[in-house]
């Protein structure tokens, strides 16, 4: 099958230094606006890789996102915030970049074209068939991740991939492909624009919907979530009185007393 990089293809637009910045706004806002029409069609790719996360998951398997540059930044970001969110354990979602933590600031070279180092930060973790491994690249060609997700696939670890890209050499080694064809970019080349926005809402879509398949929403709330800030006691009170029809005071001293918002309506519930 042929591969088309359409992530390197020259810009629609032209002369952009002569543009003002209004025309760069709804230029760049014009283009914006296409990426969750190219999502859509690639929902049936990402259900099908998040039944088996949840699957995994259920069994006690963890979920790896594992890239470079932007793509790695957004994997990492994604797993970061699944435990406040969520109340889940911080090595339930793991984001790997290439060049390890210090390129999530500054960017590592070379670091991505390195096929041994994807999986041997991987095996730090003990990777094992439990769980999944998610590549992500705009591209759809960097070593570091193909690299991985190769050695994966021996070893009986289920894989899956989001690259903006048809038939990419990565779509063609992940087990479960999602490709978000966006198409050039308003910078040429510039994949951290359409593209990262199209792994930001996969990713968005990957880990929520397997939040809540795990049973951390209730409702439409986050009842497990980390009660780390004053904004979040504030919420998780407010989750309470309108489930509970207590008191602002009540619904303060029962998320006091059991230190999350499931515990404290559960124990309610029980007359507790």
């Amino acid at each position: 099958m042929s591969f088309t990089k359409t992530t390197e293809q020259d810009s629609n637009y032209d002369h952009l230094e002569k543009m003002s910045i209004n025309e760069l706004l709804n230029s760049i806002n014009n283009e914006d606006k296409t990426v969750p029409l190219a999502v859509e069609k690639v929902l049936p790719q990402i259900e099908k890789l998040i039944e088996r996360i949840v699957e995994k998951l259920k069994l006690g398997g963890r979920l790896f996102y594992i890239g470079a540059g932007t793509s790695g930044r957004l994997g990492i970001l994604d797993a970061s915030e699944c435990p406040p969110t969520f109340g889940v354990s911080h090595d339930l979602v793991i984001g790997l970049i290439a060049g390890g933590d210090t390129a999530i600031r500054k960017a590592v070279e070379f670091a991505e074209d390195s096929p041994t180092q994807g999986w041997e930060d991987l095996q730090k973790y003990n990777v094992n068939s439990n769980d999944v491994v998610v590549g992500i690249a705009a591209s759809g060609t960097t070593p570091y991740v193909i690299a991985a997700l190769e050695t994966c696939n021996k070893n009986d670890i289920i894989t899956g991939c989001i690259t903006c890209n048809y038939n990419s050499p990565l779509s063609q080694t992940a087990q479960f492909p999602i490709e978000v064809i966006v198409g050039p970019e308003f910078v040429t080349g510039s994949s951290r624009m359409k593209a990262g926005t199209a792994q930001k809402l996969v990713l968005n879509m990957i880990t929520t919907s397997t939040m809540i398949q795990l049973g951390h929403i209730k409702g439409n709330k986050m009842v497990d979530m980390q009660l780390s800030n004053n904004k979040l006691v504030d919420r998780g009170a407010k989750m309470i009185m309108n489930e509970l029809k207590v008191s602002e005071q009540e619904a303060q001293q029962l998320l006091t007393k059991y230190g999350s918002v499931r515990l404290a309506i559960k124990n309610y519930d029980n007359g507790n």
